[in-house]
């Protein structure tokens, strides 16, 4: 083979391996992320399940004990997550308030950095709401 297209089949192949481990770190980075996400919320649950193992034990409840204060439970932890949907519009409003006044005072090249630091902040901020669920 001659030099030049020895050396051609030598970048192509670095590039196909650049390529590949790319591809395979972004699978992998977005698996971590993901797992993490649901490790929170599996976490929480894990937790919640042995405070209620912790006061069943302690207060030596009854079946019938421990089927209702679930459904007791149940319908507090629904509760709470209609009361944040409730009020979520409210708390949105004075960040919403903030960001235009702030957006007010920049330029505009400032303006379109403001725009894309908000969309992370606000990106993250989903995030970890879906996760809470």
């Amino acid at each position: 083979m001659t030099s030049p297209g020895r050396t051609k089949l030598i970048m192509w192949t670095v590039l196909v391996a650049v390529f590949l481990l790319g591809s395979v770190t972004g699978a992998a980075l977005s698996g971590l992320i993901r797992s993490r996400a649901s490790g929170a919320r599996d976490s929480r649950e894990r937790s919640a399940n042995e405070r209620f193992a912790k006061m069943r034990t302690e207060l030596n409840l009854t079946d019938q004990q421990t089927t209702q204060i679930k459904t007791i439970l149940d319908d507090t932890k629904n509760e709470y997550k209609a009361l944040r949907t409730e009020l979520k519009p409210r708390f949105d409003e004075p960040r919403l308030k903030a960001r235009a006044k702030i957006r007010a005072l920049l330029t505009p090249e400032q303006q379109q950095k403001f725009d894309a630091l908000v969309a992370r902040y606000d990106s993250r901020r989903e995030d970890e709401e879906k996760s809470k669920r």
